[in-house]
């Protein structure tokens, strides 16, 4: 399995140079600019060579960062200036160039895992949820991709993080032989606010959302699995999350407004089997959102399965040690059907996949 520092998963392939984690040296800034990244095929090279960057990036040739557009994203141009990195947890903002950081491990077993950070879509977990998420994914050999989406409070328009969801999703189809991938095994992973965004590219996955742009977008969109944890799901009140909701809909929306972007009131028979994460103590996401989801995949039959715990509140990722959080990434692996055993690959099965009759 490679070794991937997160802080240098914040950065992708940004010719930045920031200490790695354990190095000796004065920290990094509390806020940070980051030049975007250029093409997948220029990925590996670097504009500052010192042994910072090297140690606190990924590193060799299982790492890649592909632009989701091959031009200027739908409703560009978007935010002027440099991505910004923040806080403690690596957020990011003022995405500039929507991207996925692709990350294959050392036994690729050729199943997929798109993962969205959350931040009320005005910034992205990439360090504290998205980071610690692939790291776990790759010790059972998945091969993950880390989106940077674009922020509607960071120049874009509303649709723009729906928009790379769905085209990050095609792109994965798309280049899956390339990336020694079986496209029957492409999953998301979202948390959060990410977690709305995986959700309704799960449920509407066709949906019309930007012009093709190439033969990628003729691929489906659907994944054929969805982890949502401590999602916010619903736009509706009294359970609707309010910074989402501010950032999507704004201040006063309509009830019309608010069931359009429910991820549970567009759930059909075609979603795909769904693992569900949530605290009852959630202060920012009410574990409604989680029931109401399962609740609404169960009346079309669709496989879902829920794990509501006592105590952890909201943002706990994969959990600390010891903590009822901790045990959730377990019991995925266990429902997907990942195994750690050499050669071995997933999945979860044709039946559990389409669900009964």
């Amino acid at each position: 399995m490679p070794t991937i520092h997160r802080r240098g998963l914040v950065l992708g392939a940004a010719a930045v140079a920031s200490m790695a984690p354990g190095r000796s040296g004065a920290a990094p800034s509390d806020r940070e600019s980051v030049a975007p990244p250029t093409h997948d095929s220029d990925t590996h090279a670097s504009a500052t060579h010192d042994s910072a960057t090297h140690d606190s990036a990924p590193s060799g040739p299982m790492n890649d960062t592909i632009d989701l557009w091959p031009d200027r994203p739908p409703g560009g141009p978007g935010p002027a200036g440099t991505e910004q990195i923040t806080g403690p947890n690596g957020d990011v903002t003022n995405i500039v160039v929507p991207r996925m950081l692709m990350v294959r491990p050392a036994r690729p077993n050729g199943a997929a895992v798109l993962i969205i950070g959350g931040g009320g879509y005005r910034r992205i977990s990439i360090d504290k949820e998205s980071g610690t998420t692939a790291e776990w994914l790759h010790s059972y050999g998945v091969t993950t991709f880390v989106l940077y989406y674009r922020l509607p409070n960071g120049g874009w328009p509303l649709l723009a993080p729906f928009q790379d969801a769905q085209r990050a999703m095609r792109l994965i189809r798309h280049r899956a032989e390339e990336f020694g991938l079986d496209e029957a095994q492409v999953g998301i992973i979202g948390y959060s606010a990410g977690g709305h965004l995986a959700g309704m590219t799960a449920v509407r996955p066709d949906a019309q959302l930007y012009p093709a742009v190439d033969a990628a977008d003729e691929r489906s969109a659907r994944p054929d699995f969805a982890g949502l944890i401590y999602p916010v799901l619903t736009m509706m009140p009294p359970n609707r999350t309010r910074l989402s909701s501010l950032t999507l809909l704004g201040p006063s929306p309509t009830l019309e407004m608010s069931a359009e972007w429910s991820v549970d009131l567009h759930v059909t028979d075609d979603a795909p089997t769904t693992f569900l994460v949530h605290a009852t103590d959630d202060p920012i996401a009410p574990v409604e959102n989680s029931l109401l989801m399962f609740s609404a995949l169960r009346k079309v039959h669709v496989p879902v399965e829920m794990h509501v715990f006592r105590s952890g509140g909201h943002g706990f990722n994969i959990g600390r040690p010891g903590a009822e959080g901790h045990q959730w990434p377990h019991l995925f692996a266990t429902w997907a059907g990942f195994s750690k055993s050499e050669g071995s690959g997933c999945w979860i099965d044709e039946a559990r996949r389409k669900g009964p009759g």
